[in-house]
């Protein structure tokens, strides 16, 4: 379905009728007197208005009950690593889950509600129409009553799209459509267009050159023959394929009468401009490795040749091949041949030249998506206010105007309410985080005005400052007093804390989770000594006297200019540890993950690592990136090696697994091939690799499952019939160490394995990094496209703390707390302290005050989002900056510091 999101609705329960009118009609004070009585819910008494406010009664016990005609009750759950769990949530209310990371929130709230509702919907949908449906597993579960229709709003991207933007995804860009078409300003003469021409994906409104892009790609001779001087025999066309295909081209070349051995530059323009971006494909009979006389002379003998040739451009070879192959390695080898520009006859809009010609307020429709979301919602408040006049000339088309822009205008204000208004409507969603793109599908929702659905959200409050976090928690009271259940999986303290009914799973991570500890109001979780949220909840110490570390020099940037970055200068601390905070787009990563990152890299000499673009999407997200500006001035000199770790995955396809990412596979691998069976069969370490073709299973090839098609139904996939999902073939799976093959070697969890393989000191190391990032829950085989973004970063920590630490090293982090609950943000903390103390600086941006309140320094960018950001609005130690009354970071670190530093000190100069 790619980026937009999904309405699904379970099928109607017999109560159905009689709940909505409960609901639809005022509660007066006996009525809510009633409720409370039968619930457990306090309702406050309203006149003439379906509003509501509620709060749970305070309730000590471990598991409050609530009415059963007023409740979801699941009976049974063991999703994952669910423990056959009974639960029972008020519905019409505001309900949080919470547990570690790892102990079995998701597998409750998406795993089970979400998928048991979806499957119900499913139920009533004709066979073709599941087809394209994005559709989850059946659940797991022995029953669940009171199911109402559910909305899921994950973080989850779809399949990313150069085509699916800000617009598409809240769907205002259908509504500006609209606007021009029925009240735009048209050139004279100019027919009324339809609103299809304003869009970019249809035949009538996308530009003719780019397609709707407004990109171009393109080869030119330069990129194709970078060395003029080679002749074609020498390959002076590195864009054509090397090995066999190459040399075929070569030969076709001969066989038409060319000289592949005259240097490219001396051959005619036509020549050269018809071998590198003809679109014909002749086909000619090839003499292969005949020079051009034995060609010529074998065609004169009637010599029959090698094969018959087809020629391909190298501008079409370029071309057809990213567009097509399923190679990793081609791909990335044509794509430096490419170009990408703006397309000229567009200019980036995407659009006809008739459909840019309709102004609105003085812009075309391109322009107006290219403004900021608070930008356009000013340019539109005069047309919505406006009131129609009956002298109006044009008095039809400023009512149109005025009724659309109005409607406009309050999906955009939804938006910014969120703190999204620096985002313009043409910003193409694989640019935005996880976090940005759950709160646009959550506006969304707010505009929809659905009455009695489950919204179930994935960590809403993920890359929120905590003065953005405010403005969703009164979108999420919204849609709740719209008569809406919220469940939301979360870690945030302040989320938790505004939730009026709390469902904490756990204790701990995997198999040592799944179970429900606490289900009932926030204030009975207060007394679970189990409960590791309860700990930080309730928890009133707060540190009295901190001595933050003090830096031992200091990396000083000047005039750096990126995004809404301008010009700006700043220091970092070095040897300490910073945090650099500030609201959603001030321009933190700009200045971080961007700007620092790059510039240390080069004053080192490192080249820039660039991924393989997999599409097209790679490409224009490429071509977008801003260059940065600025230079370092002083302190490189206490700056010996930089590691990045960002939430990128950590592989593309279920074949990449945390196993081989952090190398403790190859150690796994000799450890089997060191068996005495092993030995005696002469299996090496290949043997053991599900992607070698001699130890994994020919069926599936190492997948260990198999696409199953259904006709009507959805394609399903299933465990591998002939391997059962252990991706090896039997003779491999014959070999055991310690009595376990590698199948179940792979099936360990983390923390199983580490009580596995005691006499492993290279997996032990690994393994022991694993546990400290608290990722002991996790199996060695878990597929990369199973990890969420906060995983897939602190796995790369974790196989970064393996190396010994030899100090004078810059880690950049990007929000490295994203998925993480207070207990598991403490034990990141403690590794991060581990590496300061041995020498080195650790940077991140953060929106956690448990994080920011445990820093040596604190940057805070600012003071607003987008062109009101990119400043240093106040920086120094945590107590400093939490003084500051400018600064929208100080009052949340006022009120949410807590723990203790250690501190040290020594000189970068002097260090070994």
């Amino acid at each position: 379905m790619g980026q937009e999101w999904v309405v699904v609705m379970a099928k109607r329960q017999p109560f159905w009728p009689a709940l909505c009118s409960l609901l639809i009609e005022p509660i007066t004070a006996p009525r809510s007197k009633w409720l409370n009585d039968f619930t457990g819910i306090h309702f406050s008494p309203l006149q003439g208005t379906q509003q509501r406010d509620s709060t749970i009664a305070k309730k000590k016990a471990q598991d409050v009950p609530c009415a059963p005609d007023h409740c979801i009750q699941v009976r049974g759950a063991r999703v994952h690593n669910l423990k056959n769990i009974d639960v029972d949530l008020p519905r019409n209310a505001l309900v949080v889950f919470t547990g570690i990371s790892g102990s079995g929130k998701s597998s409750l709230a998406f795993g089970t509600l979400f998928a048991e509702s979806q499957r119900r919907f499913l139920d009533s949908v004709s066979p073709y129409a599941r087809r394209l449906i994005d559709q989850v597993g059946e659940p797991d579960v022995d029953a669940i009553d009171g199911l109402p229709p559910a909305v899921a709003l994950q973080q989850q991207r779809g399949t990313p799209s150069a085509r699916s933007s800000v617009g598409s995804v809240t769907t205002i860009s259908n509504g500006l459509r609209m606007l021009y078409s029925r009240a735009g300003n048209y050139p004279r003469g100019q027919s009324i267009l339809y609103a299809d021409s304003f869009s970019p994906n249809t035949p009538e409104g996308a530009c003719p050159r780019c397609h709707g892009i407004g990109r171009v790609f393109e080869v030119t001779e330069k990129l194709l023959v970078p060395d003029d001087t080679k002749t074609i025999r020498e390959r002076a066309i590195a864009a054509w394929p090397p090995a066999w295909q190459g040399q075929n081209l070569r030969d076709i070349l001969v066989s038409l009468g060319h000289d592949i051995d005259k240097p490219w530059k001396k051959l005619p323009r036509a020549t050269r401009d018809w071998i590198l971006f003809t679109d014909e494909t002749p086909v000619v009979p090839v003499y292969a490795r005949f020079e051009f006389d034995e060609v010529s002379e074998a065609k004169e003998r009637d010599e029959p040749p090698s094969y018959m040739g087809t020629f391909t451009s190298a501008r079409r070879y370029v071309l057809h091949s990213f567009a097509t192959t399923q190679s990793h390695r081609t791909k990335k080898r044509v794509s430096q041949f490419m170009q990408i520009s703006e397309c000229p006859d567009c200019e980036g809009k995407k659009l006809k030249r008739e459909s840019l010609s309709v102004k609105f307020a003085g812009l075309d429709i391109g322009e107006l998506s290219q403004l900021t979301l608070t930008e356009l919602a000013r340019r539109l408040r005069d047309a919505a206010r406006s009131k129609p006049q009956a002298s109006d000339l044009q008095r039809e088309k400023s009512i149109v105007a005025q009724r659309i822009a109005s409607d406009i205008l309050a999906r955009v204000e939804a938006l910014t309410s969120l703190g999204l208004g620096y985002l313009s409507l043409e910003r193409s969603t694989p640019t935005l985080s996880p976090g940005e793109l759950q709160r646009l599908r959550l506006g969304t929702q707010i505009r929809s005005q659905l009455f009695g659905v489950v919204y179930v959200l994935d960590e809403p409050s993920a890359g929120l400052h905590p003065a953005d976090t405010q403005a969703l928690l009164g979108a999420l009271d919204e849609l709740k007093r719209a008569g809406n259940s919220l469940f939301v999986v979360e870690h945030d303290v302040s989320v938790i804390r505004h939730a009026e009914w709390i469902v904490d799973i756990g204790p701990n991570a995997g198999t040592h989770g799944g179970e429900v500890i606490y289900n009932g109001p926030i204030e009975g979780l207060r007394n679970v000594t189990e409960s590791h949220t309860s700990q930080y909840l309730f928890s009133d110490d707060r540190a009295t006297e901190r001595v933050p570390r003090q830096p031992t020099g200091w990396l000083k940037l000047e005039q750096i200019e990126r995004n809404n970055l301008q010009g700006l200068d700043v220091e970092f601390p070095l040897g300490v540890l910073t945090t650099v905070t500030g609201v959603s787009g001030s321009g933190k990563s700009s200045l971080v993950s961007q700007s620092l990152v790059e510039l240390v890299s080069e004053s080192l000499g490192q080249k820039k690592s660039v991924e393989a673009p997999t599409g097209e999407v790679d490409l224009l997200e490429r071509e977008l990136e801003t260059a940065t500006g600025g230079r370092i001035a002083d302190g490189m000199h206490c700056v010996r090696r930089l590691v990045t770790v960002d939430q990128k995955p950590i592989g593309r396809t279920p074949r990449s697994n945390l196993a081989t990412y952090t190398g403790l596979f190859d150690h796994v691998r000799k450890s089997f091939a060191a068996t005495r069976k092993a030995k005696a069969r002469r299996y090496d370490v290949g043997r053991f690799s599900f992607n070698v073709a001699k130890g994994r299973c020919p069926n599936c090839e190492g997948a260990g499952f198999v696409s199953v098609e259904l006709l009507f139904l959805p394609s399903i996939y299933t465990p591998c019939p002939v391997c059962q999902g252990r991706r090896y073939n039997d003779k491999t799976l014959e070999i055991t160490y310690r009595d376990k093959n590698i199948a179940e070697v792979l099936d360990l969890t983390v923390e199983s394995a580490h009580e596995f393989f005691t006499d492993e000191p290279p997996v032990q190391r690994a393994l022991e990094a694993l546990l400290q990032v608290g990722l002991g829950y996790l199996r060695l085989g878990q597929p990369a496209t199973e990890l969420s973004g906060g995983e897939a970063q602190r796995i790369k920590l974790a196989t970064e703390l393996q190396r010994a630490q030899r100090g004078d090293t810059l880690y950049v982090l990007d929000e490295p707390t994203t998925g993480l609950h207070p207990a598991d943000v403490s034990m990141l903390m403690n590794q991060l302290n581990g590496l300061v103390e041995a020498g080195n600086t650790v940077i991140m941006v953060e929106h956690d005050m448990q994080v920011a309140g445990s820093s040596d320094w604190v940057i805070d960018i600012g003071p607003g989002a987008g062109e009101q950001g990119g400043r240093v609005v106040v920086q120094g130690p945590p107590d400093k900056v939490a003084k500051s009354r400018t600064s929208r970071t100080a009052p949340f670190l006022a009120a949410g510091r807590s723990g203790s530093i250690s501190s040290s000190s020594s000189d970068c100069v002097a260090r070994p």
